[in-house]
Order: structure tokens, then sequence, then C-alpha cells
């Protein structure tokens, strides 16, 4: 979609990962087509309605995950233009051939199927439902995109689109992997602008010469590298009128180029080929063989009457000469380069399209001045029938899902304006519970209390059993990637307690107090488990030291002297102990002189 001849990939080198929070509290414009063709593609038939699906997921993914505020956008009436390239891609891509294609009427623009406008409206009334502003341009999703992006409304683009570049987006989010420590591919036009030394115009004069969403054909014979090497002689402001002049047949004039501009220069030119210097055949300097044989080289550093060195292969000689004769070569062939380019551009019909340009200039796409965009609050029990309606989910995990949306809206309401109101109308804040780290990213667990006057009998705090997050069997393969982390609810000493994943930064706002709290108990525990680390430390080489000594180990120097000093000590006592002992103990004990088997031939013989 967008650019022909594998643009992204021209992009690609350019792209950066950013991390979790990069559009946390920024505003996101998202193409709502891209999502719903993405896993069209990718997952129909394996799940039930994977479009309402996925923008269900990751909406709350972008609100509660990522802390961005989304703004969804339709497509308008495509293009007539458009709209003949659609028919082309489908019959080309199914092999009929397309001169047999009868002609469509001249700006006639053609629907989308039925099937696919069935899509957009379920989605529209999933996002009416969430809370969501939703608009919708004149023509294409992404030139509205590309205008609040441009305009500054927004500060991204969430689209795979390329046409979003010529439509003036200055940061498209391409690709979003949530299960990662840089979950965003963006791409900066800054970036582009300093890698490639491209400008819009120039993508657009790109676009109409290698083909795109308007004109799948271009130019015969011209793909990406060409497109890209040409318009770079040309500056952003004049590149899209000397399309238009080389497209009229007039003679192509680039500014600095030496090749296009005198005839005396040319004559010039032919006058220093004819005047060049000969060179030497064996080693390729300037003079000849016989000569540098008789009088020697000066760049070979021979002596007369030797033969100078033999060049080497792909020996170039370095002299003025040589010089200047390769340097005009090099021009010459970029000069029949440009030549070929230009006629082909010639050779082409109604080219560039005036209309294409147009639109991609134009900066009224749908919206006024200052476009009303504001989130609202999900109409969660309308929004719990409607997914069990289409998805056949049950309502428990409808709501455990549905959580993550609501906890991020009440800790920004409480974090503008503190007041009194309960989360889900059901549970208050009690604390937090630990720091949870996952995919470099960290965030609190925030353990939520169900008021008693919300429960069904203060006496029996047994939770109701539409809070409870049940174990549901969907008829369909549950994908991590579109999921949010859920919450759980937990008995603790008779109270029912919720616990979430939420933004450090929200709930240090909202609840600064706590936060503060927990950070100090948190600090003191980590000081106590230092002190506990040392000290079992010290005590582990402490016990290690006495069983050395104790046991049969390899002492050091000075513990060796130290304990045998301790059994020289020792040794008289234990002589006297035994001197007062009987003679026949002494008869026992065998001498230590004999060897085992002679005090065996003692004892036996």
């Amino acid at each position: 979609m967008g650019v022909g001849g594998h643009f992204w990939d021209l992009l690609k080198p350019y792209a950066r990962f950013e991390g979790f929070d990069f559009l946390r509290n920024k505003r996101v414009a998202v193409d709502l087509s891209y999502w719903i063709v993405q896993q069209e593609t990718a997952i129909k038939g394996y799940t039930r309605n994977p479009h309402i699906r996925t923008t269900f997921f990751r909406t709350v993914n972008l609100f509660s995950k990522f802390g961005a505020y989304p703004v969804f956008v339709l497509d308008g009436t495509p293009s007539p233009l458009k709209s003949q390239a659609r028919i082309m891609r489908y019959f080309r891509s199914s092999g009929t051939d397309l001169s047999s294609l009868p002609e469509t009427e001249k700006g006639v623009s053609v629907e989308r199927n039925r099937a696919f406008l069935k899509c957009i409206e379920e989605c529209v009334e999933l996002l009416e439902l969430l809370g969501m502003p939703i608009l919708k341009a004149k023509g294409e999703a992404e030139a509205l995109c590309a205008q609040l992006n441009r305009e500054g409304h927004v500060d991204a683009c969430i689209t795979a689109d390329s046409d979003a570049f010529l439509y003036g987006s200055q940061c498209v989010v391409k690709r979003i992997q949530r299960n990662s420590k840089e979950p965003f591919e963006c791409y900066h036009i800054s970036d582009i602008e300093t890698g490639l030394g491209l400008r819009r115009n120039h993508l657009i004069a790109i676009s109409l010469m290698v083909g795109s969403d308007h004109d799948l054909n271009g130019i015969n014979g011209i793909g990406l590298e060409t497109a890209v090497r040409f318009v770079k002689n040309f500056s952003e402001d004049e590149i899209l009128n000397r399309l238009h002049d080389v497209a009229r047949g007039e003679p192509l004039v680039i500014q600095g180029d030496n090749s296009a501009e005198d005839e005396s220069a040319s004559c010039s030119n032919d006058k220093s080929l004819k005047l060049r210097i000969p060179h030497c055949s064996h080693c390729g300097h300037p003079g000849n063989k016989k000569a540098h044989l008789k009088f020697s080289c000066e760049h070979c550093n021979s002596t007369a009457g030797q033969s100078c060195s033999h060049k080497p292969a792909g020996f170039k000689c370095l002299c003025t000469s040589c010089y200047l004769d390769r340097e005009e070569k090099a021009k010459q062939k970029d000069a029949s380069w440009k030549l070929s380019v230009c006629r082909k551009i010639a050779s082409q019909e109604n080219f560039p399209n005036d209309e294409i340009l147009q639109m991609y200039l134009s900066n009224h796409n749908g919206i006024d001045d200052r476009p009303h965009l504001r989130w609202e609050s999900p109409n969660t029990e309308m929004l719990v029938d409607y997914l069990a309606y289409q998805q056949r989910w049950e309502p428990s995990y409808i709501r455990q899902r549905i959580l993550p949306m609501l906890s991020t809206l009440y800790l920004r309401d409480m974090a503008s304006a503190p007041t009194s109101d309960l989360l889900y109308g059901s549970y208050k804040f009690d604390s937090i519970q630990s720091v949870k780290t996952r995919y470099g990213h960290q965030s609190y667990v925030v353990k939520w209390k169900k008021a008693a006057a919300s429960l069904r009998d203060a006496g029996n705090p047994i939770p109701q059993e539409s809070d409870l997050p049940l174990v549901v069997d969907l008829d369909e393969p549950f994908d991590l990637s579109e999921d949010t982390d859920a919450p759980y609810i937990h008995i603790e000493n008779g109270g029912c307690f919720l616990s979430t994943d939420e933004d450090m930064e929200l709930v240090q706002k909202a609840f600064p107090e706590e936060a503060n709290q927990f950070l100090k108990e948190k600090e003191l525990k980590e000081v106590k488990s230092k002190r506990k680390k040392s000290n079992s430390a010290t005590e582990a080489t402490h016990e290690k030291t006495e069983s050395s000594t104790s046991s049969g180990v390899q002492l050091s120097i000075k513990e060796f002297y130290r304990s045998s000093k301790l059994r020289n000590s020792s040794k008289p006592e234990e002589d006297s102990e035994k001197g007062s002992g009987s003679s026949n103990d002494k008869r026992r004990d065998p001498s230590p002189r004999f060897s085992k088997s002679a005090r065996r031939r003692l004892l036996f013989d």
C-alpha cells in the first residue's frame, strides 16, 4: 500500500524503535482501515469477527498500556483514480487480461465492497461505545491522518500506508509489537530528509515515477533506485516543475551541472581529449616504453637502461590528464543516463498527472481548523452486551478486559481533580503491592479494595459473580499480542481485592502520599535485605574458616604454624598420661617402625 517499488525497504535504515512511553500522553491518529485489512488477511477464518477483536484489544492497549489518546480516522469516498487502480490490482492478481477490461467513466469512483463497509460500521459502533473520537475524511484516511499530524492536532499517525509521507505526515508508526522492549517502529520525516536527502516533493515525484495506489504503472522502465537518483538532481522547489518540462520535451537543465552548459565547453572538452598525454604501455605512467627504457621513469624510480615496473591489475594513473579524462567520461555517462530517463518520461502519456499532484498537495481533507476531539468514558453495560452478542464472550470476561481502560481513566481523573468516586463504582484505592518489570518496562501493581456498600451482603464479603474472572472457553485461538495484562480478583481476610498494572507516573500523580509511602517502605526493605545478606555472608565465611581448620583442609602458612604450635604444646600432657598407663597397653601398640605385613606375621606366628 502506498508508493510502489518496495518503498518501505528504502526507508527501513532510518526507522526508530521507541520504548513503551513513546506515545504516553500523546494524541495519535489511527487509520482504521489499516487495522481491519491487516487482521482480515492474517487471521480470517481462524477467529470470530477478527476486525472487532483486533479493534477492541488494540484500543484498550493503546489507551491503558501505552497511555495514548487515539483518534480514529475513516476513509471517505475514494478518488476515481484509486478506484480504477483497485480494480486493476484485483484483476491483475486474478490473472485476468487487463486489455479486456471495460473502461470506466471518467470521474466516477467505486465504493468498497459491502462486506468491508459492514466491518467498518461494526468497528465504529464498538469505538463509540469505548468513547473514542472518530473522524471521517473526504477521501483517503491517511491523508487526514497526515493533515492532523502536520497541523499539530496529533503527534503521530499509525498506518502502514507510505502515502502518509506524501500527504505531509511528520511521524508514522508503521508497526506495534507489544511484547517487546521497543514496541514502536517509527519513521520521522526529519530522519528521512537527513539520511536520504529527500523532502516531501521529492517523495511525490518518486511516487509518480514508480507508481502508487492511484497509478499502479508509473513510468515503464524506471524503478525505485533510478527515480531516487534522478530526483536528487533537483531541489524540492523545482523538482515538480522540472518533471512537467521534461514531459513536454524541453531540454533538461540542472543547476550546477557542467554537462549542460555552452557548446564552447564541449569544444574545449574535445580539445582536452585530443591533447591527452601518451602513457607507457608497461607501467601506465606518462611517457612511452622506449623512452622509459632509455631515460628511466620518474614515477617507477627506475634507472636508465632498465625496464620500469609492470602496472598491476586495476591500475589507474593519477596524473592530471587521466583524472580529467575519467571525469569527462563520467559526465558523459551521467548525461546519457539522464537523457535516457528523460526520454522515458517524455514517452509517458499524461505525465505527471495533475489530479494526483493536487490530491497530494491539498490541505483540506475533511476537517475544520480546530477539530473536535474528545475522549469519553466507555458505556460499559452496552459494551458488554455488544461484545457478548458479536464475539460470544462471557460478560465477566469482557468486564475483566475493559478494567485496565477504566482504571486508567480513573487515575487520570484523580490526578487532575481528586474526588471520592470509586473505580467502576465498586473499588477504592488500597495500596501499591509491588513494582512489576516486563520487557524492561516498570509498572505498579495496584491493589483496589471493594467497598462494603457495593457488596451483595455486608456480612458475606464474597464478590458478585459478574466481578469474578472466569475461565472462558472461547471458540477461537487466543492471541497474546492483542490481549492486555488482565487484572485479577483475590480474597484476603474476608475482603475482596482487585489487582491491576498501572503506569508509575500516573499513580504518583493520582495518589502521591501512598506512592511516596510505598517508595519509603521499599527503600527500607532493600536496606534490611542488604544488611541480612552482608551478615549472612560474614557468618558463612567465619564458619568456613572454622571448618577448614578443624577438617583436613589445606591451611595457610600462618594458620599451619599456629595449629602445629597448639599440637606441640599438648604433647607432654598426652605423654604423661600414656606413661601412667599399664605395660600391657604398651605391648598392644605395635611399633610404628614395622610395616603392615611385618606386624601381620608377628601376630600370627
